[in-house]
């Protein structure tokens, strides 16, 4: 029972110390969030924090495939045979 004990005890500070953690992490966003709608410059400076918000960046393969899926969409535009609008001057 010691054993099971300790793992418990174990598994019980890790929550404790985790939620909390969530907690202030969830907090920060929504006070970034108010903070930009509230202000423009601070838009500005929610948005050149959010990439560093992520902590995982884009796979290669993700990459790769979604520079596939706009090739084929640009020839699906293609084969359509809808005119592109050229026609605007500009003044």
């Amino acid at each position: 029972m010691d054993l099971l004990d300790h793992i418990i005890l174990r598994h019980i500070g890790l929550l404790l110390v985790l939620i909390p953690i969530a907690f202030y992490i969830v907090r920060g966003m929504y006070r970034l969030v108010v903070w930009g709608k509230r202000m423009p410059k601070g838009a500005f400076v929610f948005l050149t924090v959010f990439p560093v918000l992520s902590l995982f960046p884009i796979p290669p393969q993700e990459i790769s495939k979604l520079e596939r899926i706009r090739q084929e969409q640009v020839k699906e535009e293609d084969e359509s045979g809808d005119p592109e609008d050229n026609t605007r001057e500009d003044a």
